[in-house]
């Protein structure tokens, strides 16, 4: 074991032997002459800025409306755009009354209905088509929507309504009466 303590060096020598190491790298640097000057790289010429590419946030700009001022916030509202004139379309023209034809049972129709019930289809369907243009007088889908199933909804409820609260009403009584809480 004293072999290899002896053998160790001490730490005196490895801080002596650091020391050489730093003073070996800095005499070799202070002797060698020093190096010579680069040649000057040219400079290259700075490019022309090209003034329309800059946006000048500070610079006040002319709004194409009134502005309203509100606090330190300047509120532009747009005037609205002029609205097409709406012109409702004509009135689709009232049938004719044509006598109903004379069904013969040899002739073979072509048709599923007659002329007169066709014509009467179609007046019905040009009447309805009429009644649900779209936009007229600033009536959206749901409005028409709206209309359409309120009665609808009206008479449901009305035959529906009393039956299910009834059955909601016993079937909490029944719940409670037996004692089962929340």
């Amino acid at each position: 074991m004293s072999d290899q303590s002896s053998q160790e060096p001490t730490m005196e020598e490895i801080l002596a032997s650091i020391r050489r190491i730093i003073s070996e790298d800095d005499a070799p640097a202070a002797e060698a002459a020093p190096p010579p000057a680069p040649a000057p790289e040219p400079v290259p010429e700075p490019e022309p800025l090209i003034e329309d590419d800059v946006l000048e946030l500070t610079d006040p700009i002319e709004p194409p409306a009134p502005v309203e001022t509100l606090g330190d916030l300047d509120l532009y509202t747009p005037e609205p755009e002029p609205e097409p004139a709406y012109e409702p379309p004509p009135p689709p023209p009232e049938p004719a009354y044509s006598p109903p034809p004379v069904f013969n049972r040899d002739e073979v129709a072509e048709t599923l209905v007659g002329d007169h019930a066709a014509g009467l289809a179609a007046s019905a369907f040009g009447s309805l088509s009429s009644a649900l243009l779209m936009p007229a007088n600033g009536r959206t889908l749901e409005d028409v929507v709206r209309e359409l199933l309120r009665p609808l909804l009206k008479e449901w409820l009305d035959q529906n309504l009393p039956r299910i609260v009834e059955n909601k009403v016993e079937e909490e009584v029944h719940r409670i009466s037996r004692g089962r809480g929340v």
